[in-house]
């Protein structure tokens, strides 16, 4: 009679979670439905997987992709052809499915990575780097010749700028402290998080940007998939100088406003390639410079004019050795030379273990390098606008066209990961307990998200939450977090859990890394300031 009495007292609760989360969607509350009907899932009530199934966890489509706005019918754009290389769109189209290889090593959750090595990286040719180190300080790459590499990724500043979303060109000063000055001064955001640059030029690095749009080839070693199409016409030596060639492409970065310079006014006429291409006309400004063309001949061993996948490679090279970081406390254990303490050992077997950590952050480099929906807030001006000029940033499924995809960003490597907050790919959080906290459940997290990111002055211009308190916005974002948390175990931590993995993760810090090997030059050869 008691287990009879019990049953029925479980069928009843049941009936109430269910009644709940039918009563909760009447209401338009997201989140209370999908937490009922995920318990009831998980309690093993078939009625509710089928539910669960049908009204979160299957792709809605083009919608998702192409309008945040009211839904409606729209159509899918067609992919516009990459035309001659004397003039391209600034998007190429992308096959249609693009297979991954997956990981070789052992690394999966179950077990630790192999230790990164001398082999895990290129052999650097040194004089190289030492002009792509001038050439990151230097702002003769940007349009309005205000703004170098260094002063989003700088050394001072853990390889980022300190800030969620930075101020490109048109400001002046480093991080928080950066504000829009000048004739052509900044009125926009950079629309993501700098990622911070450590160990981009590992070989085993197949895909870069938040979104991935710079990747290798899958069936083809050495070839690359960049928003201008393959690039086989350059010289590029690795997949990370076919990604220095596109910070100086973006308004908001280096070229500018159209009308501020020769270089936006090419990029806004979509005027890349050619003689009188963006391109050309900055790797010109660098020719023109006899102190470039001259180290530029010394290492290549005869005069010529300066290239743009030259500059590229150069910027690479110093990339690679400046950013390196495999000295790191937990590389040391993974090469049996150190012990980890107590509080970091049991953080690391949280990470590798019931935490699932290691699901996503996986191998050498701690990432998979695919693209997850993580139901990360929506701050700033967004990547791109939609047709009814909703700001939005669906992440890999602009590149890809793929409702699959939408609001899914890229795993990112850990070394470093204490020192290059705010984390997010906007940077909407400046705790990384809070951060992590989010991770455990995306679509708890995006519902009880309080703002807390870091932004530099910019006056009457910024309205950084507005996405974040659209209510459309934020169904299509924890709609594709519930797709991906459904295709995980549920994992609950305590605090005392989430700040044992804390002390992992700061095992996973580089001294010497982050102390620079080349540091600030002293000056450039434009002889324009240095971002410092």
């Amino acid at each position: 009679m008691a287990s009879l009495a019990a049953g029925f007292g479980a069928k009843l609760a049941q009936g109430q979670t269910l009644n709940q989360g039918y009563a909760a969607m009447q209401q338009g509350d997201f989140f209370t439905a999908f937490t009922a009907l995920r318990r009831l899932e998980q309690a093993g009530d078939p009625e509710a997987s089928r539910m669960l199934q049908y009204l979160f966890l299957t792709p809605s489509a083009p919608e998702v992709v192409h309008s945040v706005a009211a839904p409606r019918e729209r159509a899918v754009p067609t992919p516009r052809q990459r035309a001659a290389p004397s003039h391209a769109p600034l998007r190429a189209p992308r096959p249609a499915t693009r297979p991954m290889r997956q990981d070789v090593s052992h690394s999966q959750s179950d077990g630790l990575p192999d230790p990164l090595t001398d082999q895990s990286f290129r052999e650097v040719d040194d004089t190289l780097a030492r002009i792509g180190h001038l050439l990151f300080f230097d702002p003769i790459l940007s349009g309005n010749k205000d703004v170098a590499c260094a002063t989003c990724h700088h050394p001072r500043l853990a390889a980022g700028d300190g800030v969620s979303l930075g101020l490109g060109t048109g400001a002046q000063g480093l991080g928080e402290a950066r504000t829009p000055e000048g004739p052509h001064a900044a009125v926009r955001r950079i629309p993501r998080n700098a990622p911070a640059l450590w160990n981009l030029g590992a070989r085993d690095v197949r895909t870069l940007f938040h979104d991935g749009r710079v990747e290798m080839t899958p069936d083809t070693p050495g070839r690359f998939l960049t928003p201008q199409g393959p690039l086989d016409y350059m010289a590029l030596d690795s997949l990370l100088a076919a990604q220095a060639m596109f910070p100086v492409l973006s308004p908001e970065e280096m070229a500018g406003r159209p009308g501020e310079n020769p270089i936006a006014d090419a990029v806004a006429a979509e005027r890349i390639h050619g003689d009188d291409g963006a391109w050309a006309l900055l790797a010109a400004r660098v020719d023109g410079l006899s102190a470039y063309r001259d180290v530029f001949a010394a290492w290549r061993g005869h005069s010529a004019p300066v290239t743009m996948d030259e500059i590229a490679n150069a910027l690479a090279a110093f990339i690679e050795v400046e950013f390196r970081a495999d000295k790191t406390p937990f590389d040391q254990y993974l090469r049996e030379v150190a012990a980890l303490s107590a509080q970091a050992g049991e953080g690391m077997r949280l990470f590798y273990g019931r935490a699932n950590c290691a699901s996503c952050h996986s191998g050498p480099l701690l990432s998979d390098q695919k693209f997850h929906a993580m139901g990360q807030p929506p701050i700033g001006p967004g990547k791109e606008r939609d047709a009814d000029g909703y700001t939005r940033d669906i992440g890999r499924a602009a590149v890809t066209l793929d409702p699959a995809d939408a609001y899914a960003f890229r795993t990112p490597m850990l070394r470093n990961v204490l020192q290059t907050g705010p984390w997010g790919h906007a940077g909407a959080f400046a705790d990384l307990h809070a951060f992590l906290r989010h991770h455990l459940d995306p679509v708890a997290g995006l519902a009880a998200y309080q703002p807390q990111a870091v932004l530099p002055d910019l006056g009457p211009y910024a309205d950084d939450y507005a996405a974040t308190r659209d209510a459309h916005q934020r169904e299509l974002i924890t709609s594709a977090a519930a797709r991906a948390m459904a295709q995980r175990p549920l994992v609950i931590l305590q605090d005392d859990e989430i700040s044992l993995l804390i002390s992992f993760l700061e095992t996973l810090d580089d001294p010497v890394a982050l102390q620079g090997r080349f540091g600030v030059p002293d000056a450039v050869p434009s002889g324009l300031d240095i971002p410092d």
